[in-house]
């Protein structure tokens, strides 16, 4: 599982993300304003599956489906959804953004995505982007993305300037990427930028409604 967090394993073998537990309540804030009241939404690179077993107990209107590339995350994305109550998170998708032929046929309102497009090659950006397209065919289908950025017009926080740098050290590939490179890739997706919300810990959830 492709992951930069230190996970731990629950009794019941589920992986347990730091991160992910203090960004949660944050996020969550985000979603319940913008998400649909009801309908079905596809989280991307869910990995350990806290969050998702967090949000689909917190909007029990909305059918949740959890994926990720990764083996090891799905088991873990499953023993979360067997430890939790929630009856509207799904089984985990197996979704790689690089392998369109097997991406999921049906449509959704809305598609989260945190934290995976700087720990994989550029290319995964454009595949997300294109994944949204296809499986949010309705205007205004929402795609929201959660993570650090590189903005032009904000300075760099020392934090973030640290980070992309070990990242790089451990793959040329990764790195934060340019908010506005990715606004422009989902351009042409059909996919306009509706709006930057600053997040904790030099964070940024960026919004976008399939036009």
């Amino acid at each position: 599982m492709q992951s930069l967090d230190v996970l731990s394993r629950a009794p019941d073998g589920a992986l347990s993300s730091p991160a992910a537990r203090r960004n949660a309540e944050p996020i969550l804030r985000v979603l319940k304003a913008h998400l649909p009241a009801r309908g079905r939404v596809l989280e991307v690179a869910s990995g350990s599956g806290e969050h998702a077993a967090i949000f689909a107990s917190a909007l029990p209107d909305l059918v949740w489906t959890p994926s990720d590339v990764s083996a090891e995350a799905r088991d873990s994305i499953d023993r979360w959804r067997a430890a939790g109550t929630a009856s509207n998170l799904t089984a985990p998708l197996t979704l790689d953004c690089l392998r369109p032929d097997a991406w999921p046929e049906a449509a959704f309102d809305a598609l989260f995505c945190a934290n995976m497009i700087h720990i994989s090659p550029a290319e995964a950006t454009n595949g997300l982007m294109s994944l949204a397209e296809r499986v949010l065919p309705r205007p205004g289908g929402l795609l929201a993305l959660y993570g650090p950025f590189l903005e032009a017009d904000q300075p760099l926080a020392a934090s973030n300037a640290a980070f992309d740098a070990n990242l790089k050290a451990r793959d040329p590939a990764w790195g934060l990427r340019d908010r506005d490179a990715v606004i422009a890739t989902a351009r042409g997706h059909g996919l306009a930028f509706t709006l930057r919300i600053a997040m904790p810990a030099n964070n940024l959830m960026l919004l976008f409604r399939r036009a």
